[in-house]
């Protein structure tokens, strides 16, 4: 930021003031503020020439105010104090206008924190575009020295960002905290005899200290597109599958959506009723944990403001949680369990050991390393989608395979699994090793 770190939060913290002090001048119900402004470079490369640069800057005010179960909505990027009282007296405009909802409103006043943990997360750094621009392309060139068979890059990015997030309500409660986040991402392609194949790597952190090299990045590109070249297709069969651990998080994102409170209330989740039940084998678990440090996915309060806090997700195979909003919660009749915005630190407890000791464990089948197309029901939990990977024999990689579909349903699949294996993706909210399904159907050739 420009400005020093406290003063900028200040002046934010004084804009939400402004427009809680402006909601309850017209005798509103209740009224929510947040803003979340943000700031940083973007520079992407392609073939080592610089092909975009972006300088970021940008942050409006949110208003939500609450009359009689109506809300109403307005926003403003201006913070003088007139343009704010204007921005609370649209949204008081358009709530008079808006069918009540008896669920509306703020979270409850107890649930707001009464102090906010240190959670390490603003570690902002300084780049020229040509420092952007050095790091993307020394990207690239160790991506295309990784294999004589990378033909062309297809870009690489570099991005550093930081921000301040700003929540107030008229419970009293103003929260604030500052945060960062940089980035760097390759993508290549590779072509032999049989075709065209392309990969990519990224890594991201709050430090840039922490982020992988450009040349690991750019390497490890490079080679998982090479040992995709050469795709073969594989005949229909129902055998043993093993999710990389990128793929796993995906598969496990699914039980994301069915038990959030939308999905529920509105009956299009596939595990609807499902508190309490066993969902998952007895050694399966996944714990919350919102006030890691400077972790990707911590968070002193979610967007409603409610205080974040650890939990059981699921403990021993059973669902321990649902993921409630304010209005979700009332919707279900339920406690709100502060998830307005997304989770937070998913950690998913492994019983395996690294990728060859799983591919060992699995002995036959086939390891998933990319999966395609939307073909997933949320509402009955059936599960098909294109996949690519690697054909696997004797706990050994054999050759790459494509053009396949695997096919099954979520609740049978989250009951199937074996194992979940050590080598975790640390890039994700949700954080998982490979994960090792019993059996699949295989749809080939």
């Amino acid at each position: 930021m420009s400005e020093p770190l406290a003063q900028q939060q200040k002046v934010l913290e004084q804009a939400v003031a402004c427009a809680l002090d402006a909601a309850k001048a017209l005798g509103l119900d209740g009224a929510e503020v947040a803003i979340h402004k943000q700031q940083g470079l973007s520079v992407s490369t392609r073939g080592g020439e610089v092909e975009t640069v972006e300088f970021n800057k940008d942050g409006a005010l949110g208003i939500s105010v609450y009359r009689e179960g109506a809300k109403g909505n307005a926003s403003t990027s201006d913070l003088s104090e007139e343009a704010i009282r204007a921005a609370v007296k649209a949204a008081a405009t358009i709530a008079a206008q808006t069918t009540a909802d008896r669920f509306n409103g703020l979270a409850d006043a107890d649930r707001m924190p009464t102090s906010l943990p240190e959670l390490d997360l603003y570690h902002p750094e300084s780049f020229t575009p040509e420092q952007g621009a050095e790091l993307a392309s020394r990207c690239e060139a160790a991506a295309m020295a990784a294999d004589p068979r990378i033909v062309t890059s297809d870009g690489a990015s570099f991005n550093s960002h930081e921000g301040i997030k700003v929540y107030g309500n008229s419970h009293g409660f103003i929260g604030s905290y500052a945060s960062s986040r940089h980035s760097l991402s390759c993508v290549v392609i590779g072509q032999d005899e049989q075709g065209m194949e392309r990969d990519y790597d990224y890594t991201v952190a709050r430090r840039f200290q922490d982020l992988a090299s450009p040349e690991q990045v750019g390497r490890q590109a490079g080679l998982d597109t090479a040992a995709r070249l050469s795709a073969r297709k594989i005949g229909t069969c129902q055998v043993p599958v093993l999710f990389s651990a990128d793929q796993a998080t995906g598969l496990l994102g699914h039980l994301v959506g069915a038990i959030s409170g939308a999905s529920l209330y509105r009956d299009a989740s596939f595990l609807k009723d499902s508190l309490d039940t066993q969902l998952f084998p007895e050694w399966f678990s996944i714990e919350e944990n919102p006030h890691l440090a400077m972790a990707l996915a911590s968070a002193p309060f979610d967007g409603e403001g409610v205080a974040t806090q650890a939990r059981d997700i699921v403990r021993d195979g059973v669902l321990k949680s649902y993921l409630l909003t304010a209005y979700s919660a009332r919707r279900l009749g339920m406690t709100n369990t502060g998830h307005a915005g997304g989770i937070y630190n998913w950690q998913v407890k492994r019983n395996g050991g690294d990728l060859a000791a799983m591919l060992k464990q699995m002995g036959t089948g086939l390891y998933v390393t990319e999966l395609m197309g939307q073909g997933v029901n949320g509402v009955t939990g059936d599960y098909s989608r294109g996949a690519a990977g690697f054909w696997v024999e004797s706990g050994e990689i054999q050759y790459p395979v494509h053009e396949i579909t695997i096919a099954g349903n979520l609740k049978q699949m989250y009951r199937s699994m074996v194992a979940i294996g050590s080598d975790v993706d640390p890039r994700h909210s949700l954080q998982t090793g490979p994960i090792l399904l019993d059996t699949m159907k295989i749809a080939g050739n």
